[in-house]
């Protein structure tokens, strides 16, 4: 049972695969145009990802920036104080440095996790606009080609049903060889029908034609010895 329907299962998405190809190759030009409309959407996302990458990126490295301006600081500030024999704000300015020093070992490997990130999109930015401008540039073309085979397949199978048997071509042909078969068919029976009347008449005919030329020939014979005498 579950072999049954599992080969019932496969038929009706045969079926539903095949609808939607009929479905897709009747609509192709406003289908292939929705692809590239799908495709500028994909990108409008990958741009806002790309950009709220950048976004974190440009504030983790503003704040890891800000980090070392405040080491560097604090160190010119210890080095001023020992200068002034101020060994004591020096060890505060030193301690202030250590604590930048830390949120910038910290910020770090976010920062450039960050970098990796905005790269990585930016990257996969460009690859979607190239491919969108290869797609604008061939889908006339595409569309041309399919419809110039679409036509071609339409000449295929008309030329293909006018070779078959059951077109208004064929049965016209089918009528005359009716035509002359009820001919002969008709020219069968008339010599059947014959009895052979016809050719006696014919004999007779010939008979009563020569008796005419030999009346013919005796009345010339009797006018010429009528001059004669």
């Amino acid at each position: 049972m579950s072999e049954f329907f599992s080969r019932l299962s496969r038929v009706f998405r045969g079926r539903a695969g095949d609808g939607m190809d009929a479905i897709e190759d009747a609509n192709f030009e406003s289908t292939v145009k929705q692809t590239i409309r799908d495709m500028e959407q994909e990108l409008s996302k990958v741009i806002r990802s790309s950009a709220e990458a950048m976004s974190n990126h440009n504030r983790l490295e503003a704040e890891y920036d800000k980090y070392q301006r405040q080491s560097e600081d604090w160190k010119t500030k210890a080095t001023r104080a020992l200068e002034a024999e101020r060994e004591d704000l020096a060890r505060k300015a030193l301690a202030k440095k250590q604590e930048a020093d830390t949120q910038i070992a910290a910020m770090q490997q976010a920062v450039a996790d960050a970098r990796l990130v905005r790269d990585k999109l930016k990257n996969q930015v460009d690859r979607l606009r190239s491919k969108i401008a290869e797609a604008k540039r061939t889908s006339s073309t595409l569309i041309a080609r399919k419809n110039a085979a679409s036509a071609q397949k339409k000449v295929a199978e008309a030329l293909a049903g006018v070779s078959e048997g059951n077109n208004a071509f064929a049965a016209l042909e089918r009528f005359e060889d009716k035509v002359v078969k009820d001919e002969a068919i008709a020219k069968a029976y008339d010599h059947m029908a014959d009895d052979g009347s016809a050719e006696l008449d014919k004999e007779f005919a010939e008979l009563d034609a020569i008796g005419t030329d030999d009346e013919l020939a005796a009345l010339k014979a009797e006018l010429e010895s009528k001059k004669g005498s």
